[in-house]
């Protein structure tokens, strides 16, 4: 649990560098396809030996048409997060005891990872509060990334105790409702939920609750998360405030499918 945000931060450099890397590979099969299927009527035949000549084709398609390099690493980034996202659904979309509100059974799980002392992470309440009260088929899981302070990491874990105890939402619309994190606040907003200093002091130095929180931001760099708050629905991630209707059309997109 040292040294969260630096640990983070290096990860995903590492992660952004090695997508750079593979997307450049993706781009020029992209290209390579791109003129075989729009250009080959046209030009001459080259034999598909010839190295030198495929290289030189795709060189001049790319520079021709260098707006395929944006949506090529897009549509790369997509594919592969949509991957990733499969291949950890379960980890993701499971709550830690109550860390989560809305249809108990919802047909969509949307997953919020956030950090207590994240101002755009409190801006993003109401619209939470407005898509679970427009949307009866919604479930959204919590999961505490404390990247930004000590101050957030202590009330992550305190947090986790009051999921345990069945008081999540309560815990976490208090501690927000106090402005800005520090131990007398989450104290405060422990005391207010029925967690009392001693156990809320306890809760901070758990290896459990720090168990958790580091399995968090594991998954955080495996989605390669670009801080708080960043959303998980469907085969999408989208990192920052994004706003309600974006939330919404990706909560459409995922019950689509």
């Amino acid at each position: 649990m040292t040294d969260q945000p630096a640990r983070f931060g290096a990860a995903i450099r590492n992660g952004k560098i090695q997508m750079m890397i593979g997307g450049m590979a993706f781009v020029a099969a992209a290209a390579l396809g791109a003129f075989f299927m729009q250009g080959a009527g046209s030009a001459a035949p080259v034999a598909t030996t010839d190295r030198a000549a495929i290289e030189a084709i795709v060189r001049d398609y790319i520079l021709e048409h260098p707006e395929i390099l944006p949506q090529a690493m897009e549509r790369l980034q997509a594919k592969r997060l949509g991957s990733v996202i499969d291949q950890n659904r379960a980890g993701i979309e499971t709550p830690f005891a109550g860390a989560w509100e809305g249809a108990a059974k919802g047909d969509v799980v949307l997953v919020e990872f956030f950090d207590y002392a994240c101002g755009y992470c409190r801006k993003t309440l109401p619209e939470l509060a407005r898509l679970l009260a427009e949307d009866k088929g919604l479930k959204i899981v919590y999961r505490e990334l404390p990247i930004l302070s000590d101050q957030s990491a202590d009330a992550a874990k305190v947090s986790l105790l009051a999921a345990e105890k069945g008081q999540y939402m309560r815990f976490h619309r208090a501690l927000y409702d106090a402005g800005k994190v520090t131990r007398d606040s989450i104290f405060a907003a422990a005391a207010q939920v029925g967690i009392d200093r001693k156990a809320a002091e306890a809760a901070m130095v758990s290896e459990k609750y720090g168990a958790e929180v580091d399995r968090n931001i594991s998954l955080a760099q495996t989605l390669q998360a670009t801080g708080t708050p960043t959303f998980v629905v469907g085969d999408q991630v989208l990192n920052g405030a994004v706003g309600f209707d974006a939330l919404k059309s990706a909560i459409a997109a995922a019950r689509g499918k």
